[in-house]
């Protein structure tokens, strides 16, 4: 049976509809022919309120009354925009005074669209800031403590591992390129202002950077509940390099055999493991007792 152009389309069509492939048709094309090719580009802002919106996906966006005020007040922080409510306006000027950019007066529902996010507390505050720059490993300063991260992943984790550091004046955070946290606003949200006081250093080869740190005076001392030493009895060494593994999997079998020796906490407790940050926070405080 033979078909006329625009009765093969009007057939081709039917058949589709039905969730049928036309004859000789071995798999669905993947576009409409009048589409074929690249997705068309999202749309831009259609409202004002949108505009206001907007910013550099390739900037920090932070928010919160504490992690915004400390980048506000961090002069190697280059501030774009600033996005508040009045009581959010008002809190900063209180917990800073003078603010380096005047702020933007919104709604707290469109700072609420802006996060996209249920769980982000904003506080009536986001910042838009650009990147910090972030010293190499051999620009550490060979003294005090550092903490290593061996695939800890978890933003809220991480971050409030870094709030603990800024409390004990650790020296800087390690952590690896790949498989490591996302330096989000989740991130500074948790870690409330500490990653404008402690250096944040990235490596792509966890073992050689710990090799790098022996090399320069420091004792590797990994973190493991099942150790026979206890975290007290290193508590004098400096400088330290203080390493933790991921919750569940620990640190990884070349970075157990790369440390110098296994500490573990005490817990005279039923529950002998701890959340990540929370250890991170216990061994700190351990360490700055030997003093």
């Amino acid at each position: 049976m033979a078909f006329k152009a625009t009765e093969w389309q009007f057939y081709e069509k039917a058949l589709c509809n039905h969730g049928m492939r036309p004859p000789f048709q071995k798999s669905a094309p993947k576009f409409n022919r009048r589409y074929d090719g690249p997705p068309p580009p999202k749309p831009g802002p259609t409202n004002d309120a949108e505009r206001k919106l907007v910013f550099d996906p390739e900037n920090d966006l932070i928010y919160g009354a504490h992690s915004a005020a400390a980048a506000l007040a961090n002069p190697k922080r280059k501030c774009v925009k600033l996005w508040t409510t009045e009581n959010g306006a008002a809190r900063l000027r209180e917990e800073i005074g003078a603010l380096p950019i005047e702020p933007e007066l919104v709604h707290p529902r469109l700072l609420d669209h802006m996060l996209k996010s249920q769980d982000a507390v904003h506080q009536g505050i986001i910042l838009e800031a650009k990147p910090l720059r972030q010293p190499r490993l051999d620009q550490l300063p060979l003294s005090g403590i550092v903490l290593v991260l061996d695939q800890v992943t978890d933003p809220h984790n991480v971050g409030a591992i870094m709030r603990s550091c800024a409390a004990f004046n650790v020296t800087g955070l390690i952590t690896t390129t790949r498989n490591a946290a996302e330096t989000n606003g989740v991130f500074m949200k948790a870690a409330s202002g500490a990653f404008e006081h402690v250096s944040y250093v990235t490596v792509t080869n966890l073992a050689r950077a710990l090799e790098e740190l022996r090399s320069n005076g420091f004792k590797l001392v990994g973190l493991d509940s099942e150790a026979e030493t206890m975290i007290d009895d290193v508590a004098e060494s400096r400088p330290l390099a203080l390493v933790l593994g991921a919750e569940g999997k620990g640190m990884r079998q070349l970075t157990r055999d790369t440390c110098d020796v296994l500490a573990r906490i005490a817990m005279p407790g039923k529950i002998k493991s701890l959340n990540v940050s929370i250890a991170a926070a216990v061994c700190l405080y351990a360490l700055s007792r030997a003093k």
